[in-house]
């Protein structure tokens, strides 16, 4: 990628990504631009969802006709991708100059760079065609979001189970202690019948049953797109074909009528900041987990979640024209590729490791792990790499959340992992970003927050019929 938009190196490079490029200084030098040239006109972006809900951010772009307007582009279009995947949205508006709103349209047309990302918002989650509206800056409509509630619910018989790409967990709940937990190995992204997702989760629900006198309620967490119980798209539904999603569509929805109790799910990263804002007492609750993707969730200054989609896993963070590239969706350096196992696979050839073949991808980490235990100066620095990612991108992700607290986890953070990250995202912050550093606290879960546990959220997320 060659163009006017200027990609600032950072003071405190990761060891074995010398090119990274994050987001935040390039969007800080942009707008310090912007301001320094007395050109600036106001550029706004709106999402709007069809429960009628609006996302919006608001900015500066060089007006048109300026000898630095080519760089709006670049600065516009990553805003656009950041807030579709944070915030989601099937209609999308762009107020400000023309030639902005229109290249948003193209890239994120059928033929565009970003079809990929207008397909998945409009077909696949919102089921609403996809659209772009080029605008006047005060033709933008005003934000309209709205919060509720979620989880904290303790009291009864409750089961919690957590889905994740590697293994399922589930844990028996009774007046919100632990009585019974299980973590099974699966893989289920390689499977292609809906019938075998059904059968492990109901599994593991019945096994949690048979552990107390009763079930009053039900509440899962899973990565991937939920809405009102219904998985949208998820990894770890990627071999069911198309024809049969429907299936997928209605899995827990069938399960909680034949359990006839309340039952809920909801995002893996909804739950993971649940458990935070649960054990911290607090709002403002940023979750990253760091496992077989990067998960994330938000609950809000006043506790409550929103409708956002959170999925910070495909926003991007590096800016560098040769950023980490997702085979998935097609685009460079979305966090995936920055804050999960995948980011230990693609750093361990530049850290000397030889990652062992033949075996599943939670194997593979364990190994690269072992090495990390043992002292290996490379295995060592894939996770200070990966804590100066992370350092850099908590700023960049506090201009899109109001931020108390960030709690990071996941089983990359297991071990001296944890404690690496920890400390080069708290250098970046403390030395980078003091203004960040002094009103969020960043931190691994604590005995309290595991205590309350991803699977213990989760069985509270329901409330008891009344």
């Amino acid at each position: 990628m060659t163009d006017a938009f200027q990609r600032i190196a950072p003071r405190f490079a990761p060891p074995l990504d010398p090119g990274f490029r994050p987001a935040v200084l390039a969007n800080r030098a942009f707008r310090a631009e912007v301001e320094q040239s007395g050109a600036g006109v106001p550029l706004r972006i709106a999402l709007a969802r069809p429960d009628g809900t609006v996302s919006r951010f608001d900015t500066v772009v060089f007006a048109e006709g300026h000898a630095r307007a080519a760089a709006n582009l670049t600065y516009v279009e990553r805003l656009v991708k950041f807030m579709l995947w944070s915030r989601g949205g099937h209609k999308v508006w762009i107020g400000g100059p023309a030639s902005v709103g229109e290249h948003i349209a193209k890239t994120y047309a059928a033929t565009g760079a970003r079809a990929f990302d207008a397909a998945f918002m409009g077909d696949e989650v919102y089921q609403q065609p996809f659209e772009v509206v080029v605008c006047a800056a005060d033709d933008v409509p005003a934000a309209n979001e709205a919060t509720k509630p979620l989880g904290r619910h303790l009291d009864g018989c409750r089961i919690g189970f957590d889905l994740g790409a590697s293994d399922r967990k589930v844990s028996a709940v009774i007046d919100g202690e632990a009585v019974y937990s299980e973590e099974i190995v699966w893989e289920p992204r390689k499977q292609t019948d809906p019938d075998y997702h059904y059968r492990e989760v109901r599994t593991a629900l019945e096994t949690a049953a048979s552990k107390m006198p009763r079930v009053d309620a039900i509440g899962g967490s899973s990565a991937g797109v939920y809405i009102d119980n219904r998985p949208m798209v998820a990894s770890l539904y990627r071999g069911i074909p198309k024809e049969r999603f429907g299936e997928i569509h209605s899995l827990f929805l069938r399960l909680g009528e034949e359990f006839g109790v309340p039952f809920e799910v909801v995002n893996d990263g909804e739950v993971t900041a649940l458990a935070g804002s649960m054990s911290l007492e607090d709002g403002g609750v940023l979750g990253i987990a760091l496992g077989s993707s990067e998960a994330g969730g938000y609950v809000t200054t006043d506790g409550n979640i929103t409708n956002w989609l959170n999925e910070v896993a495909f926003c991007p963070v590096d800016y560098a024209d040769d950023a980490a590239y997702d085979e998935w969706s097609g685009d460079r350096g979305c966090g995936a590729l920055y804050f999960s196992q995948q980011c230990v696979f693609r750093l361990a050839p530049a850290a000397g490791i030889e990652l062992p073949t033949d075996v599943t991808d939670a194997e593979r980490l364990k190994a690269v792990q072992k090495h990390l235990e043992a002292g290996h100066e490379g295995a060592t620095d894939i996770w200070r790499s990966i804590g100066r990612y992370m350092g850099y991108t908590i700023a960049h992700y506090a201009e899109f959340y109001e931020l108390r607290h960030v709690l990071i986890l996941g089983r990359c953070t297991s071990g001296r992992g944890g404690d690496l990250i920890l400390d080069g995202a708290k250098e970046v912050l403390a030395e980078e970003f003091p203004e960040i550093d002094s009103t969020c606290n960043i931190q691994l879960p604590d005995e309290k927050s595991r205590r309350v546990g991803q699977s213990i959220a989760a069985a509270s997320l329901p409330p008891l019929r009344g």
